[in-house]
Formats: C-alpha cells, sequence, structure tokens
C-alpha cells in the first residue's frame, strides 16, 4: 500500500467516521448483528432527516459517467436530459439518493481503477450531504451473460454452468472471489444470485441465469453463494421473488403472467428464496409478473402487498431489504404510470425503488404521497431503517470509502483467475460425443476452423467468441482458424464457412440459442455434408442439441465468455476431462413432451 494513498483514505475515513458521529453520537461497527444502541443510533439518524432526505433514501438511481464530478461532456448531456443533473454529485446533492447503480452502458465501469475513484466521489457527494449518509452502490454481476464489470476483473462460470458443476464449495468461491472484487472497487450490493428455477426451456429472459430446473439443487447452490458473496464483503439479492423461471415472456418487454398454483409455487419456486433467506440474505429484488394464485387482483409482484408483505414478509419472516427491479421495464408500467408504481411499490412493502425512468416523477410522486397522506413517514421510515442498518452492517458508516492504489491487490489477481479456470473446467458437459471423437488428437485432427457466432461481450471485455476459441486451440498446439458467421448466418456466409472447411480436419460450430426456424441449423447440416467431422458447442443455452443433427460431438459451455470457452476447449481437446451434468432437461425438438436428454447427463472420456 502506497504511503500518500494510506494517508489519503484515512482522511476520508476519519471525515466519514467523524460525519456520522456528529450526528447519532455513536460510531456503528461493521458486522451483523446490532446491538439495541446501535439501532437506536440509525433511528436518530432517520429522525434527524428532512422529508425531503427520506424520499430519496429510498432510490437506486442509474447516473452517466466515469467520474462524479468531471464526466465526459456526452454523459453531463445524457444526465442533463434524462435526470436533470450534470453529474453524480449533483444527483446526490438534488435528490439525496440512497444508492447509485452502475452500468457499463452509463460508462461507469471502464476499469478497475477508474470505478474505485467513481465510487469514492459519490461517498464524498454522500457526506457532504446536511445529513451526511454514505450511499450503497449497486450492480448486476450475476456473471455468465450478465455481467457489468469486466477483465481485468476475474470473470467467473454463470449459474447454469455452476449448476451443471454441481459444487456448492465452487459455487460459494466463486461468489467470494467476485465479491471481494466489487468491494475493492467500492460496489457493495449486488444483484446476485439469481433464485429463479428455470422450469421453462422457452424463458426468454432467465435461461442460462438459472442454476438449473431442479428447486433444491437450485437452493443449495443460492445459499452457497449467498454466503459467498457475503463473506466477500458485499450484500447478495436473490431475485426475482416471487419467481420468474417459468415465463415465457421477456418482463423487460411486457407483463408474463405465471400460472402456477400456490401449491406448485411452493415446491418450484420457493425453495431457492427460503434457502438465502435462511443463509442471512441481505436483499430481495422484487419481479414484475403477475401470479394470480398468490394476488387474485394481477398486480406485477412488485407493486403486490400480498405477495411482498404477505408471502416475503409474514410467511417467509424475511425482514432484509426488498429492491424493486427495475422501474424502467415494461412489466411494471403496463398497468400503472409511472407516477404511481413507486408509491403502490412501497405501500406494498418494498423499501428500494431502482432505476425509476423519471426520477423527478417517481421522487415527487413518493414526496406528495406523504404530503397527502397516502403514505404515512413512519411508512418511510421503516424501510429507510432497513437500508441504514444494510449500510451499517457493511461498514459504510464507518468507512464508505476504498483505495484506488491497492485494486489490484485483490481484482484480477493471478490466484482469482486459476480459481476461475478451475472452477469453468468442472461445468463443461459432454451431451454428445460419437464414437469417441472427443477428446480431439492433435495428431489427426490438427487443422481445426471455427465459425458461429459472436454475441457481444456481457462484460464489453471479452470474446468475440469464435476468436477466443481459435486462440484457445492454437494455445494447445492446433492450427486453427476462425470465422464469424453470425447469430442469423446468411446464404453467403454459410457458403463462406462450407469453402473454408475444405482440407480441416474438424469445424467446431459455436451455437447460439437455435431455434427451429434458424439458419444455424442450415449451416450445421452444411458443414456436415462436407464430410468434415461437426463439433458443435452451445455457447448459450444447451437446448440447442435438440435442433440440431449430424454432428459428431456437442459441448455445453453455458456462455461466451472466455473462461468458460477456453474451459469447453482444453476439455474437446482433452487438457481437461468433461466433468459437467446437465441442470434443466432437453426435451426433443419434434416431440417437446418426450426428454431427450435428462438432468444429470454428461459423458465422460473413458
Amino acid at each position: 500500500m502506497h504511503h500518500r494513498a494510506t494517508s489519503r483514505r484515512t482522511l476520508l475515513t476519519v471525515t466519514a467516521a467523524t460525519a456520522v458521529a456528529a450526528v447519532t453520537g455513536v460510531a456503528l461497527p461493521a458486522g451483523s448483528a446490532f446491538a439495541e444502541g446501535h439501532d437506536q443510533a440509525l433511528r436518530q439518524f432517520v429522525a434527524r432527516m428532512s422529508l425531503e432526505e427520506k424520499v430519496g433514501q429510498l432510490f437506486v438511481m442509474r447516473v452517466y459517467g466515469h467520474s462524479a464530478t468531471a464526466p465526459d461532456q456526452a454523459d453531463i448531456d445524457a444526465n442533463l436530459k434524462e435526470i436533470g443533473v450534470r453529474t453524480a454529485a449533483e444527483l446526490v446533492a438534488k435528490y439525496h439518493v440512497g444508492g447509485i447503480i452502475y452500468f457499463a452502458w452509463a460508462h461507469n465501469t471502464r476499469d478497475p481503477r477508474q470505478i474505485a475513484e467513481l465510487s469514492n466521489g459519490i461517498q464524498r457527494a454522500g457526506l457532504a450531504q446536511p445529513t451526511p449518509l454514505p450511499l450503497l452502490i449497486s450492480t448486476d454481476q450475476e456473471h455468465g451473460i450478465v455481467c457489468r464489470v469486466g477483465k481485468p476483473a476475474t470473470l467467473m462460470p454463470g449459474a447454469m454452468a455452476l449448476g451443471a458443476g454441481g459444487s456448492r464449495a465452487d459455487a460459494r468461491k466463486a461468489a467470494q472471489i467476485a465479491g471481494a472484487e466489487l468491494a475493492a472497487v467500492g460496489i457493495r450490493q449486488n444483484y446476485a444470485p439469481v433464485a429463479d428455477v428455470n422450469v421453462n426451456p422457452a424463458n426468454p429472459v432467465i435461461g442460462v441465469r438459472s442454476f438449473g430446473s431442479d428447486p433444491q439443487a437450485v437452493a443449495g447452490l443460492v445459499a452457497a453463494q449467498v454466503r459467498g458473496y457475503q463473506s466477500g464483503g458485499v450484500a447478495a439479492t436473490s431475485k426475482h421473488f416471487p419467481g420468474h423461471g417459468d415465463t415465457a415472456t421477456d418482463s423487460h418487454y411486457g407483463l408474463p403472467t405465471i400460472t402456477h398454483t400456490r401449491a406448485q409455487w411452493g415446491e418450484l419456486d420457493a425453495p431457492p428464496f427460503r434457502a438465502a433467506i435462511a443463509a442471512g440474505i441481505d436483499s430481495i429484488m422484487t419481479a414484475h409478473i403477475v401470479v394470480p394464485a398468490l394476488d387474485p387482483s394481477e398486480d406485477p409482484a412488485t407493486l403486490s402487498r400480498p405477495i411482498l408483505t404477505g408471502i416475503l414478509r409474514e410467511e417467509l419472516g424475511y425482514d432484509g431489504v426488498v429492491v424493486t427491479d427495475s422501474l424502467g421495464m415494461e412489466g411494471v408500467r403496463t398497468k400503472y404510470g409511472d407516477d404511481r408504481v413507486p408509491v403502490l411499490a412501497l405501500k406494498a412493502g418494498v423499501d428500494q425503488l431502482l432505476n425509476p425512468p423519471k426520477l423527478d416523477v417517481a421522487w415527487n410522486a413518493v414526496l406528495n404521497a406523504v404530503k397527502s397522506g397516502e403514505l404515512t413517514e413512519a411508512r418511510l421510515d421503516e424501510s429507510i431503517l432497513r437500508i441504514l442498518r444494510l449500510k451499517a452492517k457493511l461498514g459504510l458508516f464507518r468507512d464508505p470509502f476504498t483505495d484506488p492504489d491497492d485494486v489490484f491487490d485483490t481484482v484480477g489477481t493471478d490466484a482469482h483467475l486459476a480459481a476461475a479456470d478451475r472452477i469453468a473446467e468442472e461445468t463443461t458437459t459432454l451431451l454428445v460425443n460419437e464414437g469417441g471423437m472427443l477428446p480431439l488428437d492433435r495428431r489427426t485432427h490438427s487443422k481445426v476452423l471455427v465459425v458461429g457466432a459472436d454475441p457481444a461481450s456481457p462484460s464489453g471485455s471479452t470474446g468475440p467468441p469464435t476468436a477466443t476459441l481459435a486462440g484457445a486451440f492454437a494455445e494447445l498446439g492446433f492450427t486453427a482458424r476462425a470465422l464469424s458467421t453470425g447469430i442469423t448466418p446468411t446464404a453467403a456466409k454459410i457458403e463462406e464457412a462450407v469453402a473454408a472447411a475444405a482440407g480441416q480436419d474438424v469445424v467446431v460450430v459455436g451455437t447460439y440459442n437455435v431455434t427451429a426456424a434458424s439458419p444455424q441449423r442450415t449451416l450445421v447440416s452444411r458443414l456436415v455434408a462436407t464430410g468434415v467431422p461437426v463439433v458443435t458447442v452451445a455457447i448459450r443455452n444447451p437446448y440447442d442439441v435438440a435442433q440440431i443433427s449430424g454432428q459428431r460431438a456437442t459441448v455445453a459451455a453455458y456462455s461466451w465468455t472466455d473462461v468458460e470457452l477456453r474451459a469447453a476447449v482444453r476439455v474437446i481437446a482433452g487438457a481437461a476431462r468433461p466433468q459437467g451434468r446437465l441442470p434443466v432437461p432437453i426435451l426433443r425438438a419434434d416431440d417437446p413432451a418426450r426428454v431427450l436428454y435428462p438432468v444429470g447427463h454428461g459423458l465422460s472420456y473413458s
């Protein structure tokens, strides 16, 4: 640690602690247990806050820019247009928001050191308020296909990959490393792990973000990740309550209805949330879904008092923080206006209002609801106390800052990267291996053509997949060439791939969410017809294997981040053994009532 940085950090920390002690008269310790005196100190804090500060504390908002005070002009313009402020510091000063959510597209997450500086700038703005309060900075760092902080941070296998690995110890280790790296850059609330049980192969929004289709297996992995994240220094958030695993609609664009009976919900959807609560989960995120069996009014769960207060608080006994899914999503906006949504969410039992489309509309709606008597100030105080308890538990009142000079002591270390590789290796699943095609023998199959889909990197910092796969083969001594054919390959691209296959020993095809109408099927069948052996790698949903035929082997990687793709190549090339087992069933394409491969299917090398 650099002496200069230590001095600066110490100075910031002393300022933070002094500011808090000046209001409460009590130094608040980090840790999970709260003595009555400390809770009393938090209540004093709440009592001193103005109504405007209280309303702000309930909101978690996006903001553009890599810096809290000096973002790029384009980000200033975007902030002025969307929020009416120029910077993150102005957002905190004007609206007293309790939290900020980071996104890559908002330019918050360029690199680890910059993220740490941004976090510190936001915390300084929080402590400069009339009632000095640290902020809870959050993000969606699920790993796998949803990732906001990219390389050089360590990118772990996603949920379904960990489900295929089946190891709670690995799931916990992955979360502990991921949590420690987030905390090192000042992100202290992570919207993970996903607790949805993916029982619908057609689910357009969850899929590989879920650990699998078996409620008990998912529950065990959710609990392991909750413990991992929280031991790593961040608040974990299970989502999306009461369970988003059986939807055919994406709640970003519509309002899904779940037709589970009350008994089915208890059997299928509830176990992972019960497990998360038993593991001491700090926060739970709501779903913008309708579950008529749980609330006949058919309000989205985010706005449902029977679901959030009746079931989550009273029946499941949860008293932690409840955060909405983004209030900008269509699913929560279909039934009520943007001015009613935040008020109804609070009446339902929510604590944190995440990312409203227009902050001024939502903020003033809550303020006016208190002034009109629709919401009581006591109701706000209840939520604010939960939020402040979480901030105190995370040690933010003592020291909300992080040291940018020390970031790389934790983020992307060799030990963390090696752990990611080891964990990923245990997730790759071998689904098909005709005639012992795999592992590839470099002496007989040295020339490899890699074609397929190149979806955009989840974090903006990995891939493209075809290049990553080809590079991994080259590292293992193969002669490899990459040709990107895309998610919907054109006839011309398919001809180009067929021509390129001539003289190759094997063609590896990266498939991506193949449907019955997908031209990826034509690509595979045309390549098979060349007589060159074809190996497919499902780089997202494992269900692809039901839609394609003629390939000699298929492996499932569950995501197209580098760590999972490189592990898949090591398995294909025999540098690692396939150990993954399907955490979801794969149904036949021609007869969806019949199972093609059951849960637990996964081949080994003899």
